[in-house]
């Protein structure tokens, strides 16, 4: 098993000690997964890499999408085949990255009367979307005849029904992808620290040289000297061009993305449904472990970036959707168990709606040479980082005689893989389900580890075996606690029960039985004071009632 690196805010005097006293050759300002692609490509070819985020790793954009490796089928409507073919034929590679987190999942796209999609644009498009991402064998496109669909997926509008086009794709956990993508960037020498927040930048004869930070845990200040800084803070990125005085040209343009989660039980589809609104848009809904989730909207956003909610006008035009397409269905308002709103840093075009911006990633560079790159999809991370960390190498080659290699990230396996084969993806969950069972845990609870962690799972077993607790449930959140704090950079309860558990959104209930006692452990491993404590009791209940309820008095 390869070992893990120890990456823990336990060890932070030493980590920003280290920050400020080197000279990098790159810091990357965000740790989102574009910056975290951005740090492992250039520290895998060489380059002295360090990172930083001004929150936790994956709390904006990178933890609140619809968590799918998609090719973008709907790209080829708007004839943009440069990006169905560069993000379909990076499914496959980032699905072999990390087979443990992106997981293969069938698309059904329902095809009715008066609908978006027609048999035949269907048919073709889906052909070509095969093409364009080198699809083969099974997870080929299927044409589906009314019967045939509805035998996959009975909820689906019988009377409005004609058939449906069935494909692949792979669905994955976003925050856990960049988490991964960051741990890997350390093997190959990277530094990467969170809750630094750059705050302006270090100019030698008018030119970047590195970054004045924050430090929001121990409330001070540092600087980190580079050779090159680009900043991938996806919806944060002109306010760093801000900063920078460079803020000209082209600029971002933000859209909000909102996803509603329910109980399973409450809309049990068999498999992951892309589906029409009546609007003419296109929609999801996609069913995982206990719950199935739907989103997403595109509307403008012109509101504070850090601190993007969920409105009850989001949730009613969500829900209408999904009863407008499964007619058996009557969700309601009080049916919402949780939810998430993200996002989205497109490249502004006068004139273009929110829906028809393009996802094209764009690379700017100002006069004073800081590098930003902003747009894209979370697909299309891997190729973004080889972009820019090209562009970087050239610059590193003219002014320093440097020589880059190309980039090799898609041989660079993510942490936790271990795995040669999708398939002993699925026999080491069984493995592991077979030896919880003894101890009273479900196949949900094998799946949801393996899924999360790969063969770290390994390692959050030995933390569980050493401090054994009656409540076997507690046990394992204290081992995976363990394993976050030491090896995963976890600072806060919301960082562990968000973004490296996905409990708000996956496992809601879960987060009221073990609030307490996580609490407890925080303070006893940080050595924190009860007004600590309190304040993070506090957050986690705001963001409980946040994430959770749509009663009508919130309009």
């Amino acid at each position: 098993m390869t070992k893990n690196i120890r990456f823990s805010n336990l060890d932070r005097k030493k980590t920003v000690a280290k920050l400020t006293e080197e000279v990098f050759d790159l810091v990357v300002i965000g740790g989102g997964i574009t910056g975290g692609g951005i740090a492992l490509d250039a520290a895998s070819r060489g380059f002295k890499v360090a990172l930083v985020e001004k929150n936790d790793f994956a709390s904006g954009t990178s933890s609140k999408s619809t968590k799918l490796i998609h090719g973008g089928l709907r790209y080829l409507k708007q004839f943009d085949f440069w990006l169905v073919k560069e993000v379909g034929s990076e499914r496959a590679i980032v699905h072999k990255l990390a087979p443990h987190l992106v997981l293969p999942e069938k698309m059904l796209l329902p095809l009715i009367e008066n609908g978006s999609y027609g048999k035949w644009l269907t048919s073709i498009g889906l052909k070509v979307y095969d093409i364009l991402a080198q699809v083969t064998g099974d997870d080929k496109r299927k044409m589906l005849e009314k019967k045939e669909a509805l035998k996959l997926e009975p909820l689906l509008p019988k009377k409005i029904l004609k058939g449906a086009g069935y494909y692949a794709e792979y669905r994955t956990d976003d925050a856990r992808l960049t988490m991964e993508t960051i741990k890997t960037s350390l093997h190959h020498g990277a530094m990467a620290l969170n809750y630094a927040e750059v705050k302006d930048f270090i100019y030698e004869e008018g030119i970047v040289a590195g970054v004045k930070v924050k430090d929001t845990v121990m409330d001070t200040e540092f600087s980190i000297k580079s050779k090159y800084v680009i900043s991938a803070a996806g919806p944060w990125v002109d306010d760093l061009r801000g900063i920078n005085n460079s803020k000209k040209g082209k600029r971002l343009h933000l859209t909000k993305g909102v996803h509603l989660v329910f109980p399973y039980e409450k809309l049990p589809i068999k498999q992951s449904v892309y589906f029409d609104i009546p609007d003419g848009r296109m929609m999801f809904a996609i069913p995982r472990g206990k719950i199935t989730y739907i989103g997403t909207t595109d509307t403008n956003f012109n509101e504070n970036k850090d601190e993007v909610k969920t409105n009850v006008a989001d949730a009613i035009y969500l829900i209408s959707a999904v009863n407008n397409m499964f007619p058996k269905i009557n969700l309601e308002m009080e049916d919402i168990i949780s939810s998430w709103a993200g996002l989205r840093p497109l490249i502004h075009e006068e004139g273009k709606s929110a829906s028809e911006l393009s996802r094209k990633d764009e690379i700017f560079t100002s006069d004073s040479g800081l590098i930003s790159i902003a747009g894209g999809k979370l697909t299309g991370y891997r190729k973004m980082a080889e972009r820019v960390v090209n562009r970087v190498g050239k610059k590193l080659e003219e002014e320093y005689g440097v020589v880059v290699k190309p980039s090799d990230t898609e041989h660079i396996p993510l942490c936790g893989n271990e795995f040669k084969k999708y398939k002993y993806v699925k026999k080491y969950i069984a493995e592991i389900h077979e030896r919880l069972t003894p101890e009273g845990f479900s196949q949900y609870d094998a799946w949801y580890l393996v899924t999360n962690y790969g063969k770290q799972t390994e390692t959050i077993l030995q933390h569980y075996a050493k401090q054994k607790d009656d409540n076997h449930e507690l046990g394992m959140a204290k081992a995976e606690l363990k394993f976050g704090i030491e090896n995963e950079m976890v600072q806060t309860p919301m960082d562990f029960f968000i973004r490296r558990t996905g409990r708000l959104y996956f496992d809601i209930e879960s987060i009221r039985k073990l609030m307490e006692p996580i609490l407890a452990e925080f303070k006893i491993i940080f050595k924190l004071d009860d007004e600590v404590i309190d304040s993070y009791r506090t957050t986690l209940e705001e963001a409980l009632e946040e994430h959770s309820n749509f009663s009508l008095d919130r309009i």
